[in-house]
């Protein structure tokens, strides 16, 4: 299954979609990070809304038994923000990891 889904990054993905889900693999277990610092650590400071749009396309998310965590990129604000297997289950996951 990773093999299939790493095809399907390396086919379907755009250029920027790799860069989002490269940036998202180096934040640490236990950490979160921004939209906004995604999109300005890949160069595209203004592309907040695509860098969520791009992370829940991920065909690798954590839950989904892949390596790349989505789950961590919250909005500026502070708040959970978007999830593609809902808001409840980002938090949960993100409690999980803070309190191992």
């Amino acid at each position: 299954m990773p093999k299939i889904s790493f095809l399907f990054i390396l086919i379907v993905s755009t250029d920027f979609e790799k860069k989002v889900l490269a940036a998202c693999k180096l934040i640490p277990r236990g950490s979160v990070v921004t939209y906004s610092d995604i999109s300005f650590a890949i160069g595209s400071p203004r592309a907040c809304r695509a860098v969520g749009n791009a992370l829940n396309k991920n065909p690798l998310s954590a839950p989904a038994g892949g390596n790349i965590p989505c789950h961590r990129v919250i909005l500026s604000s502070g708040n959970i923000g978007g999830y593609a297997f809902g808001s409840k289950k980002k938090l949960e996951i993100l409690k999980e990891e803070l309190f191992e």
